[in-house]
């Protein structure tokens, strides 16, 4: 995704029915807030959905770029907190001076070719003491239909997730998410074999799954789960 967006197209039809997962979202900005600073720039923002859940206090600029111009269009600036704005591109469209506070991957990275690459292209873009944030999914023998119906090229362990930033940043933390959602996408994997969840799964796993793992998460030692959190400092 670094290289200048051009005629990018993105392949999954995921993003409006987890749109709907408000409680992970609502997980996730308590997992990231902390580390956001004034100034963000969300990678491959989608729609905006995860933008309206983490932009919020303390945030004076948030820039939504989106490679795809179909998706960039679709982001409503008017449901938004006013600090955000939209940019169609890639981190290689960015002027070379800028710089922001953090820089978020939220279920991107494991959509891009050359991951070192990107996350080195990101790490240029953050000031000192800036954090690099990034979510994405977890094991590889989760791997499912529905991860290749939407152009994952892999998922991550906390270890390969870890070797995949720049050596000059800082890890301050990488841990699993969702112990409870492991269970679900188990039974995916072995079972449902679903190249697309349904509206009432993904509800499901919203509503309970969600509510129990953040219970449980702390309980692991965040040891267990579906997704895996790396946060590093500039």
């Amino acid at each position: 995704m670094s290289a200048p967006a051009a005629d990018y197209r993105y392949v999954g039809s995921e993003l409006e029915i987890f749109a709907l997962a408000e409680n992970w979202k609502r997980y996730l900005r308590a997992q990231m807030a902390p580390y956001f600073g004034a100034e963000v720039l969300e990678v491959g923002a989608g729609m905006g959905a995860t933008t309206r859940a983490l932009c919020g206090d303390g945030v004076r600029r948030w820039v939504c770029l989106e490679p795809d111009a179909e998706l960039a269009g679709r982001i409503d600036l008017a449901s938004l907190p006013a600090a955000c704005q939209v940019r169609r591109g890639t981190v290689a469209d960015l002027d070379a001076g800028e710089r922001f506070d953090a820089i978020l991957y939220v279920d991107v990275l494991e959509h891009v070719d050359d991951d070192r690459a990107e996350l080195a292209a990101a790490a240029r873009h953050l000031r000192d003491g800036g954090r690099l944030i990034v979510l994405a999914p977890a094991h590889a023998w989760l791997f499912t239909p529905f991860d290749e119906r939407i152009g994952h090229r892999r998922r991550y362990t906390r270890r390969a997730l870890t070797a995949a930033a720049p050596p000059e940043l800082r890890l301050e933390r990488c841990r699993y998410l969702d112990s409870v959602g492991l269970l679900a996408s188990l039974g995916n994997r072995l079972l449902l074999r679903r190249a697309m969840p349904s509206r009432e799964q993904i509800l499901f796993w919203d509503r309970f799954m969600t509510t129990l793992s953040r219970r449980l998460d702390p309980l692991t030692g965040w040891r267990v789960g579906k997704s895996v959190l790396g946060i590093w400092t500039r």
